[in-house]
């Protein structure tokens, strides 16, 4: 095995152990099928290259595309075209959405848009594709917000590693009052003094 599969292999273990710590946290086990919770490892692992955000032209050429525009292009396909466009979309809003939440926030569209269009991508993606995988896209629409916080909390783990990434993990508690972001937080022994908004705890 080549240098690069154990790097491959090893952070798909890592991804493996931060989904499966987010999941008991959120208490979210007997919500999800084991199928999907082995889709989101291999979706956070694709994602590591970055050529996957994009789309290659004929020439070869890689350009980033408007989710409406792959959602456009994906419905005007048929068969296997079809629902690999479908999925591109689906995965693409997922990661982006759950993963980088706070990115778009700073851009023109924000996560509920890429929460509507990976619903739809997904939703579309399931009555399309045949057994057993149709219930994977189908749970993936269904339950996409509880995804979203599932990758949201592997992305603050992710990034916690060290001092620069705890004072913007700080920041995100003090803008949002997420709890899970508060946990980890305590668990590098950083208890906020303020809740969101400028407000003292009880």
């Amino acid at each position: 095995m080549s240098d690069g599969q154990l790097s491959r292999q090893s952070l798909r273990e890592y991804f493996q152990t931060l989904l499966d710590e987010a999941i008991e946290n959120q208490r979210a086990r007997s919500r999800i099928l084991q199928e999907t919770q082995l889709y989101l490892v291999n979706l956070l692992g694709e994602f590591l290259n970055s050529e996957a955000l994009y789309v290659r032209e004929d020439d070869g050429s890689l350009r980033r595309t408007p989710l409406a525009f792959l959602l456009k292009e994906a419905l005007e396909e048929q068969g296997a075209a079809r629902r690999a466009m479908l999925r591109k979309l689906g995965d693409t809003s997922l990661f982006v959405s759950g993963f980088f939440p706070d990115s778009l926030n700073r851009g023109l569209v924000g996560v509920s848009y890429y929460r509507a269009m990976g619903e739809r991508a997904y939703d579309a993606l399931g009555q399309v594709t045949a057994r057993p995988s149709r219930s994977i896209f189908t749970e993936l629409a269904g339950k996409f917000g509880l995804f979203m916080d599932l990758l949201s909390e592997v992305s603050e783990r992710t990034f916690a590693s060290s001092d620069a990434a705890l004072v913007k993990l700080y920041e995100r508690y003090f803008r949002t009052g997420s709890a899970r972001v508060a946990e980890l937080l305590r668990a590098r022994g950083l208890v906020p003094a303020l809740a969101p908004r400028g407000r003292f705890k009880q």
